[in-house]
């Protein structure tokens, strides 16, 4: 927080001297009212007209300052909470990972919005916290200049005022923490179920979804309410001591005012700068309050952005002359690819799937063993450097919003290159289906068109990458069975020449493989074509056929 405050230093002190002017010409003003009422009694006209006009000259100065101050604290608050919106989307979408882990996409996205804005908002408190501060110092100045003892009450008084104020606001910083963190996760449970929608209703299982983000909700909804209370209560605790502290004020100065200490005018100025007073001490409330909440936002954004790397090491940059050889040793597992082979790769444990392609990916480093590509050690290499020649892409794959084209090419791969993707992953017949072919927009990550229909086309975006080496992780199994067959020879076509990994158990996709490794209990059971496999293996055929 005190960084992204800092880079926004110069705003914030513009708007605060302008926001602390306009508190000042606002305390000048009962002040200078009495000042008038003292004259029109003496009778000095002269006198009279000059402070009329002192008093229309500080309307417009604070007028004015309080315009332009509060331009300059709300651009401050923005562009903080952008500057930390972009440091955390920087954070989680990182080469090397690690910002995501034991935190749900709607909980990064909370933390990316909500509690950046609530950061962003501090440079608005600390504007106007300031402006209050000096508004009440001036306000003790002129009611010296009217009465010592009514100068040194505001004086004296205030520290003590502050003091509680932030005591009172201890437990509104834990509670709105607290809020905030079962917010994000009940955000999170709803993204969850929005994106897996088709899933839950295919399984039936609404109840069962809705049952769960309820119960999360229910929580958040308790920590909100909570909070609130916890605000509620402290705004007014703080009001009510802000009233009695002003109660005083005003009995004082009338006490004086009747033993002739003060005239009359400086009675009304000094009623009218305790009225003034009200302002900047409910200031106070509403600046505790975001303050408050602005640091429970900030250890959360703290955690995201120091949160530590997956993959740490590797500074390497890949050859670009890449051949696409694979030697991957991991514990019990042994496996050889050689450059331009298409491998099938079966695995009976789905999560060692799910592993093979996170480690070639480097999502992940291996606790025991090495991973080499052309020879050379991934975990030497940095993973940004690492991707533009080796693609690992997951099973689950979003697809963003925008033209079927520009989710294929992500507006870096040529139009030739997409046409041909598109026409080996069957995304053209997707495209046909629709009345702007591939110009046709894919609204809220294309939720309206088919399971199959979305995997054809992430499909296709990842083999117009174009990449040296491409793997692929059951790239296939919503679509039916003769589509699949036509999709894997037209994929063994594109690919030719180049390292291909399909990690499936698609007897379409492993039938079209130069060679298959079946691997069992996390070693290599098995090594051959797919009909050697098939009709030499057990395991295979109850993995793979069954």
């Amino acid at each position: 927080m005190k960084e992204a405050l800092t880079k926004q230093r110069r705003l914030i002190t513009v708007s605060a001297l302008l926001a602390t002017g306009h508190q000042a010409g606002e305390a000048s003003v009962p002040f200078l009212i009495g000042v008038i009422i003292d004259h029109a009694v003496d009778g000095g006209a002269g006198d009279l007209v000059f402070w009329l006009g002192v008093l229309g000259a500080v309307y417009i100065a604070l007028s004015y300052s309080f315009r332009y101050g509060a331009r300059a604290a709300e651009r401050a608050g923005e562009q903080a909470a952008h500057d930390l919106r972009l440091r955390v989307t920087r954070r989680v979408l990182h080469d090397r990972g690690g910002a995501e882990t034991g935190r749900l996409p709607g909980a990064l996205v909370s933390i990316a919005t909500s509690d950046t804005a609530r950061v962003g908002a501090v440079a608005v408190a600390i504007v106007y916290g300031t402006a209050a501060v000096v508004a009440v110092i001036f306000t003790a100045v002129l009611l010296l200049s009217i009465s010592i003892p009514l100068g040194l009450l505001v004086l004296l008084g205030l520290p003590p005022l502050m003091w509680l104020t932030r005591v009172i606001g201890k437990p509104l910083e834990e509670r709105s923490e607290t809020e905030q963190e079962h917010g994000a996760q009940a955000s999170g449970i709803a993204a969850d179920l929005v994106s897996g929608l088709r899933v839950i209703k295919g399984l039936r299982a609404e109840e069962a979804a809705v049952g769960r983000y309820r119960l999360r909700s229910r929580s958040a909804l308790a920590a909100t309410v909570r909070s609130a209370r916890t605000e509620a209560a402290y705004r007014g605790v703080v009001l009510t001591v802000s009233g009695l502290f002003l109660a005083v004020i005003a009995v004082v100065g009338g006490i004086l005012a009747a033993r002739g200490s003060i005239t009359v005018g400086q009675l009304i100025s000094s009623v009218g700068l305790a009225q003034f007073l009200v302002g900047p001490l409910s200031t106070f409330g509403w600046v505790g309050a975001d303050l408050a909440q602005g640091r429970a936002s900030a250890r959360r954004v703290a955690a995201v952005l120091s949160a530590p790397v997956a993959v740490s090491g590797g500074d390497s940059t890949l050859d670009t002359s890449l051949k696409g050889q694979i030697d991957l040793r991991v514990r019990d597992m042994a496996v050889k690819i050689a450059p331009g082979e298409l491998v099938g790769v079966v695995a009976a444990d789905p999560a060692v799937a799910a592993e093979i392609v996170r480690l070639l990916d480097r999502s992940a480093d291996p606790d025991d063993g090495l991973i080499e590509l052309d020879g050379t050690a991934l975990a030497s290499l940095d993973p940004g450097s690492l991707r533009a020649g080796l693609l690992a892409v997951e099973h689950h794959t979003d697809l963003f919003d925008g033209t079927i084209r520009s989710a294929v090419s992500l507006d870096r791969a040529s139009s030739e290159i997409v046409e041909a993707a598109m026409v080996a992953a069957d995304a053209d017949e997707v495209a046909r289906t629709l009345p702007d072919g591939a110009d046709a927009v894919l609204d809220d990550g294309a939720r309206t068109l088919s399971g199959g229909q979305r995997q054809r086309i992430a499909l296709a975006r990842a083999l117009a990458a174009d990449a040296p080496v491409l793997v692929l992780h059951d790239p296939t199994t919503a679509v039916d069975a003769v589509t699949e067959a036509r999709i894997a020879s037209r994929v063994r076509e594109l690919r030719a020449g180049r390292t291909t990994i399909l990690i499936t158990t698609s007897p379409a996709l492993l039938a079209v493989t130069d060679r298959v490794i079946l691997l069992h209990e996390g070693a290599v059971r098995a090594d051959g074509t797919h009909g050697e496999l098939a009709a030499g293996d057990d395991t295979y055929r109850e993995t793979v056929l069954a």
